[in-house]
């Protein structure tokens, strides 16, 4: 009979149990989900989320021996080598193969969240803090979390630190330059995003205005068409292309390219924003990916 997830998990267990010396020199860290006691010094670290892949490789924290995924931005496409094991999906794991890793520390994000509970059962596992608002304040935190665990604090405030000045120059940038809309687009469908939502970094904390304040907020946000984005009439619009983020053909300039959008003011103005869809769809909440998005959101505005 085949073994079963149960089965791998409770062998995985035993395999991977830490010897009494190394538990007492554990510690504890506080998580997303609780608190877990990790070793004092780790040094087979696996990842199952980018934000936390995207904040250990800032730091230069160098024991990753294992990740989930294929998709990766482009400052993150080392972890694509082959020398790192494949673990499963970033909603997925694959049990077998994080146990034959011997990681003794998992750190997981929002995708996998689900999987805390049997991912524990191989090796201590720590969650990142997740969300939606608050973005800055959430990378800032969990990078102090994983840093403290590696004794990489210097690091993670100095990048900490050029995330933030980023912030603030965006904010001047785009502070009284009209108002936006976000949109993403699936094949032949489009929905909208505002403040609160999973693009709201742009509106709540980036200070751009938004075109429609009292948008539906939810992970795939609101529904919309061409006759709403020109009832919206956006003085710039922000475009992620799902598509394309994922590896397919994107056809976002496409299906944006019809006699409505070409009536609104950020059409017309040459105001179409065609962001970096990896970055804002697959990899945000690291420290090098969110500077990445706020620098983008700058660079629409200009000079300052």
């Amino acid at each position: 009979m085949a073994p079963t997830r149960r089965h791998l998990l409770s062998a995985a267990a035993c395999l991977i149990a830490a010897p009494a010396a190394a538990q007492q020199t554990a510690r504890l860290v506080r998580h997303a989900q609780g608190e877990a006691a990790i070793p004092a010094d780790p040094q087979r670290v696996v990842v199952f989320d980018i934000a936390a892949l995207d904040i250990l490789d800032a730091i230069g924290v160098e024991r990753i021996i294992g990740v989930a995924g294929t998709t990766f931005p482009p400052f993150l496409s080392r972890y694509a080598d082959p020398r790192y094991a494949r673990l499963g999906t970033l909603f997925e794991p694959n049990y077998e193969a994080v146990n034959a890793a011997r990681p003794d520390l998992i750190i997981i994000g929002g995708r996998s969240a689900a999987k805390h509970a049997d991912l524990s059962r191989i090796a201590p596992t720590i969650v990142l803090h997740g969300g939606t608002g608050g973005t800055i304040d959430r990378v800032e935190e969990n990078a102090l979390m994983l840093a403290g665990i590696f004794g990489r604090q210097d690091a993670a405030r100095s990048a900490i630190a050029t995330l933030r000045d980023a912030v603030a120059t965006t904010r001047t940038r785009a502070a009284g330059q009209g108002k936006a809309l976000v949109v993403l687009t699936t094949g032949t469908r489009m929905s909208a995003y505002g403040p609160g939502s999973r693009f709201g970094l742009i509106h709540d904390e980036l200070g751009v205005a938004p075109a429609v304040p009292d948008l539906a907020v939810s992970s795939h946000g609101q529904a919309v068409g061409a006759e709403f984005i020109l009832q919206a009439n956006p003085d710039r619009l922000f475009v992620v292309d799902r598509d394309a983020a994922i590896g397919r053909a994107g056809g976002a300039r496409r299906l944006l390219d019809n006699p409505l959008v070409r009536q609104t003011g950020a059409w017309r103005q040459g105001r179409v924003h065609y962001l970096d869809p990896v970055t804002w769809y697959v990899a945000p909440g690291g420290l090098q990916g969110t500077t990445l998005m706020v620098r983008e959101i700058a660079a629409a505005y200009g000079a300052a």
